[in-house]
């Protein structure tokens, strides 16, 4: 059962507690990656027939089993696809940046290119779940943002096939590749390269414990967008939500993982007791129950503060993924919330709807890094170039103050690659 806690009985600690990280798979990661490093394909295969008991011929996804998988999809779920992928677009499409040029002094040209980066490789777990909306979240922006080709990695079921959903949505979203990998072996494949597939400048996507330690590793050869821990959700509520609606709000996030985070904050202590009895209740109705059990036991929390405006502060510490304000103005406590990944408001936006269908993205910061970094935007598919342009007369009105400039940092030979272009001859300035 979730446990209620008062901010008032209990310290920072437990209150801002989380789960150790999950066990070291350093060792394991480091192996896979040497071997996708020196036997390239040959390796592919062979892990994907150890961890995915998957014997395939080729690694890439056919045209033909994309069009396969189309006409497997139900329509009516295609269309839904179609109408997620065009509020994706519509949002993100705001986020593109463009180059600029400044030549406001006589001689001086300054700018920035925006370029976007030309391969870029997309994660999308497999397993126990399909995940189609990770495929728009993340190809959508990329599109949008101009690269010039965009591949995905996916885990093959056993009978060496892609769900037809992550198919569809990838067609869907304009990817160009689609290759049967997953796991660390992906990772590794898409930062070094093998005979099948070419490395890529940046790879996006969340995955497992072996995808997330994989891509620390590889950080450095290749971009990467962040490193995802377990699904989180904070629920801002007052006495007039219904808990019914914050439970299942609350299950919403705890069903993806056992080590999933749910915690609702909430000034009034009969809505705590009520969501308590609807979580009981409502786990006996989900499929993945026992996931959702065990990460509401272990991880859950029920926070009771005096004001709404003391939880807010509580939620700016905790910095979550996702963050609703299940109260009657939440334009007003708006306002306050400095660190979350993707807001919520009002009583009727569940976190769901952000998951599939509204439009921001669903790929976000979690473990409190919410702080400091944001959701997956176009902006994580450029790359931004600046440029400097002096005529010889812009240089020598500015020589002398370079030079000496340089001279304060002891660097002569910055100082004289100015001052050898004019009349200046001293010798800079040493401190």
């Amino acid at each position: 059962m979730i446990r209620i806690i008062s901010c008032e009985d209990t310290g920072n600690r437990e209150i801002f507690s989380r789960r150790e990280e999950r066990e070291d798979v350093s060792a394991v990661v480091a192996e896979i990656i040497r071997r996708v490093r020196t036997e390239k394909d040959k390796a592919l295969f062979e892990l994907t027939k150890q961890f995915d008991h998957a014997e395939l011929s080729s690694l890439l996804v056919s045209e033909a089993e994309i069009n396969q998988a189309e006409k497997s999809v139900d329509p009516q779920f295609l269309k839904i696809l179609r109408q997620a992928a065009n509020n994706i677009r519509s949002y993100h499409s705001r986020q593109i940046r463009n180059s600029f040029v400044i030549s406001e002094n006589d001689g001086v040209v300054l700018g920035q290119k925006v370029l976007p980066l030309d391969r870029v490789g997309l994660y999308v777990p497999g397993g126990t779940a399909a995940y189609p909306s990770t495929v728009l979240m993340d190809a959508i922006p990329a599109k949008l943002a101009g690269v010039k080709e965009l591949v995905i990695t996916t885990p093959p079921g056993s009978d060496g096939t892609i769900p037809p959903a992550i198919l569809a949505a990838a067609r869907i979203a304009g990817v160009d590749r689609i290759y049967k990998l997953g796991g660390a072996q992906a990772i590794a494949a898409l930062t070094y390269g093998t005979e099948s597939i070419a490395p890529v400048d940046k790879i996006v996507g969340p995955g497992n414990v072996f995808v997330a330690e994989a891509k620390r590793q590889v950080f450095g050869r290749v971009g990467i967008d962040m490193i995802a821990g377990p699904s989180e959700i904070l629920i801002i509520a007052d006495g007039a939500s219904d808990p019914g609606h914050v439970a299942a709000d609350l299950l919403s996030q705890a069903e993806h993982d056992r080590l999933a985070s749910a915690v609702l904050i909430t000034d009034s202590e009969s809505l705590a007791q009520n969501v308590q009895s609807e979580l009981e209740a409502q786990l006996s109705q989900l499929q993945r129950g026992a996931i959702a059990r065990e990460s509401i036991d272990t991880n859950g929390k029920i926070i009771l503060t005096d004001t709404l405006l003391q939880a807010v502060e509580i939620a700016n510490k905790l910095a979550p993924e996702h963050l609703e304000l299940m109260v009657d103005a939440p334009f007003d406590l708006l306002s306050r919330v400095r660190n979350a990944g993707s807001i919520f408001l009002g009583r009727n936006c569940p976190e769901a709807l952000g998951d599939y269908l509204a439009g921001p993205n669903h790929t976000l910061p979690t473990m409190g890094t919410a702080r400091f970094s944001s959701p997956l935007s176009v902006d994580d598919f450029v790359k931004k170039s600046q440029f400097t342009y002096y005529s010889a007369e812009a240089l020598q009105r500015v020589a002398a103050d370079v030079a000496f400039f340089a001279g304060q940092e002891g660097l002569t030979g910055h100082a004289r690659s100015v001052l050898i272009r004019g009349k200046e001859t001293n010798e800079p300035v040493l401190s």
